[in-house]
């Protein structure tokens, strides 16, 4: 593990782009620019989920050009690591570097070749690095996995982080211990496919033993939440920790993608429209006040009316707070890119309805907080999050991490609150 190193200097600047698990190595990038002594730079640690966020990537390269002329940009992450020779054919960038290479000090030296990026496959553990605290100092995101060994058709993400590998239990609980120490109130565990960490370890230990592991050796930690999971990957532990644990966040967050068992079969996932809405009566029949979300993509190819029918069913079917609509996006290199494609323009409606649909399904929610209290964690002065996701408004600012609202009405996306 890295020892902490001191931080860079005010004139360098990252901007982040994409998941929770690039928020954590952007932090991680911090202390490491630090270490090499980076001065006057813009690092971009892009995205690559979809062709819009590579899109953005580039939009934020060609901003931070115009808007720091004589700064070096530095350009890192998973389209950097997917086509490093676009990124590096652009005048504005100074430096591509991968995502392994991201996660090394010497990266970062005044001396370091133009382009660094290696054969991600290759890769076969995942850095850790101890972080004493995040930017936002009230959630900080601890990777324990990154990677993935699924080969979903339509997923670009694995030819950018690689083949699943594990953070070991001890170097988790520790970066946990350390943040909790330094009072941030709450960590996300976040990875690629988070419900395979362990595979690949001594013993194959699941999730659900790490979750343990951290709730025991962590005692001072008021809150533990997980990032994104594969549904059919829940371990038995896990789901009784998060049905049953107070300081588990009452908030789980599916991959489900789809609503229809054909369309999941050319997806390529591993499971069912059948166990999905199971597991989601499993999880609120055990834990009434937990909220879900999921993931769901409008226009996958050779997609019917009648199956995308049964996703907008799913978000009922799975009783759903939020839901995370995407209109599916070909990428190339990908299997889907080169199935038969749904029109766009029928695409674009059909992912307007999901978001429709998601945003009754918050609506729904939100109405079953109005006239009720709880704790909420302050994340600036008059906004806050409830522990299952649920984002406040409120008037007046606070000087510790939580503080009880009264929930007196809702504006469709976020409750109103007052300290009760």
């Amino acid at each position: 593990m890295n020892a902490p190193a001191k931080p860079p200097r005010a004139d360098v600047e990252i901007l982040t782009l994409g998941c929770r698990l690039n928020a954590y190595e952007s932090e991680a990038m911090r202390a490491l620019a630090g270490e090499a002594a980076l001065s006057n730079a813009v690092i971009v640690n892009t995205c690559a989920v979809t062709s819009e966020a590579v899109r953005d990537a580039r939009k934020a390269i060609r901003r931070a050009r115009r808007e720091r002329p004589d700064a070096e940009i530095i350009v890192t992450g998973c389209a950097v690591q997917i086509d490093p020779s676009s990124f590096s054919a652009m005048p504005e960038v100074s430096r591509v570097i991968g995502n392994a290479e991201k996660m090394r000090a010497e990266s970062f030296a005044a001396n370091h070749e133009r382009v660094a990026v290696a054969d991600i496959m290759a890769v076969r553990e995942t850095a850790s690095h101890l972080i004493d605290g995040f930017v936002e100092r009230t959630r900080a995101y601890v990777q324990v996995q990154n990677g993935c060994d699924h080969r979903c058709t339509f997923c670009i993400i694995p030819y950018g982080r690689g083949n699943s590998r594990s953070s070991p239990a001890g170097e988790v609980v520790e970066q946990i211990r350390r943040l909790a120490a330094n009072g941030v109130p709450e960590v996300v565990l976040t990875g690629v496919d988070l419900t395979s960490w362990g595979a690949d370890l001594p013993g194959q230990p699941t999730l659900g033993s790490l979750v343990a592991r951290i709730l025991k050796l962590a005692p001072n930690l008021p809150m533990l939440r997980l990032s994104s999971l594969d549904a059919i990957e829940m371990d038995d532990q896990l789901f009784e920790l998060v049905t049953q644990h107070a300081r588990v966040a009452p908030y789980l967050h599916l991959s489900l993608q789809h609503g229809d068992d054909l369309i999941l079969k050319r997806m390529k996932r591993r499971h069912s429209r059948a166990q999905a809405i199971e597991l989601t009566q499993r999880l609120r029949a055990a834990r009434p006040e937990i909220a879900l979300g999921a993931d769901l993509i409008a226009g996958f190819p050779t997609e019917t009316e009648a199956h995308f029918e049964n996703t907008l069913a799913l978000i009922e079917d799975c009783g759903l707070a939020y839901v995370h609509a995407f209109p599916f996006s070909p990428r190339d290199g990908t299997p889907a890119a080169r199935m038969p494609q749904v029109a766009r323009p029928l695409i674009k409606a059909r992912a307007a309805r999901l978001r429709e649909a998601g945003a009754a399904a918050l609506k729904r929610h939100l109405d079953h907080w109005v006239g009720r209290e709880a704790e909420a964690l302050i994340e600036r002065d008059g906004f806050a999050r409830l522990p299952d996701f649920t984002s406040v408004r409120f008037e007046g600012a606070v000087g510790h991490a939580f503080q009880r609202l009264r929930f007196a009405a809702h504006d469709g996306a976020q409750l109103i609150g007052v300290a009760a």
